[in-house]
């Protein structure tokens, strides 16, 4: 006897066990298919789509810094105000993963699946093609929107004030520290990105919690980080050799480490492992039901 049979509830009806099975969340291969397909129609996109995408992205993200400097400007002495303010932070990744567009620490997971499915010479090729473009395509939207938010006059004087705050409080770390926070950050992006499939109808609130956290925890990640980084470098008070040397390099590679190295090889492993143990299974299967049948 079938024993997940004789373990169900009695007095289900058909249509009840249907609504059960319905709403079973995605096992983790469905999850990891999902992503991979995802990554693989990025990797055929053309490097002019990337581009022009990246570059929306990295616009974009100037709503994580401008929604916490007016909300901590707007907030001051007001008890809390650090936890509110870092609310703010999802405004930049909302509109980039809702208006799909391309962000360089989600494709540390989505186009690396793809790559470690098959990892052929074409396939490397391709993900550092998306990597490339991806990268500087986000990396040219911070920079002009980092220069328009200073130079314009679109602020008030507080809310200047609450940007180079922010800043600042990024500069504090080292090298070393970046390094390590880009880590814990590429990693919960990879969460992130893991869980949306899983629960589609909670997205915006996977987001937020998500991104709440990385602001809450000041971990460091490369678009957002460069754009409170680019705002003191054009108000003169951060060097472009500090930005590149203290910031940009160990935070982009922190974020690779734990986005595609940690959490895209564990997850890839996973699945891997489930899915070959039930091909032997069904391989077992297989030949018991071959053996009897030439017994009969």
């Amino acid at each position: 006897m079938d024993k997940s049979k004789s373990a169900k509830t009695p007095g289900l009806t058909a249509n009840e066990q249907q609504e059960v099975h319905k709403n079973q969340p995605p096992r983790a291969a469905v999850v990891h298919e999902i992503i991979r397909v995802q990554g693989d129609k990025e990797l055929q996109r053309t490097a002019t789509a990337l581009w022009w995408s990246a570059l929306a992205a990295g616009l974009s993200m100037g709503l994580s810094l401008m929604a916490m400097g007016l909300l901590r400007a707007r907030l001051e002495g007001v008890e809390g105000a650090h936890a509110i303010a870092c609310i703010g932070y999802s405004a930049g990744f909302l509109a980039v993963i809702l208006a799909r567009q391309q962000l360089f620490t989600e494709n540390t997971l989505t186009a690396v699946l793809p790559v470690m499915n098959k990892p052929s010479p074409g396939n490397f090729a391709r993900l550092g093609k998306l990597w490339s473009v991806v990268l500087l395509g986000n990396l040219a939207g911070t920079l002009l929107v980092a220069y328009v938010m200073l130079h314009l006059p679109i602020f008030d004087a507080a809310t200047d004030a609450a940007f180079l705050d922010i800043g600042r409080k990024l500069m504090e770390s080292d090298s070393g520290q970046m390094f390590a926070k880009g880590i814990v950050s590429g990693w919960m992006i990879a969460t992130m990105v893991w869980m949306i499939p899983a629960q589609e109808q909670a997205k915006v609130w996977i987001i937020v919690m998500v991104t709440s956290l990385m602001a809450l925890g000041d971990f460091t990640h490369i678009v957002v980080g460069s754009v409170e980084a680019f705002y003191l470098v054009f108000a003169g008070e951060l060097a472009w050799v500090d930005y590149w040397l203290v910031f940009a390099m160990p935070t982009l590679a922190g974020n690779i480490v734990g986005g595609s190295f940690i959490f895209a090889l564990i997850s890839h492993a996973q699945v891997r492992s489930d899915v070959e143990l039930q091909e032997a299974q069904r391989e077992e299967r297989q030949a018991r039901l071959e053996s009897k049948e030439s017994q009969g």
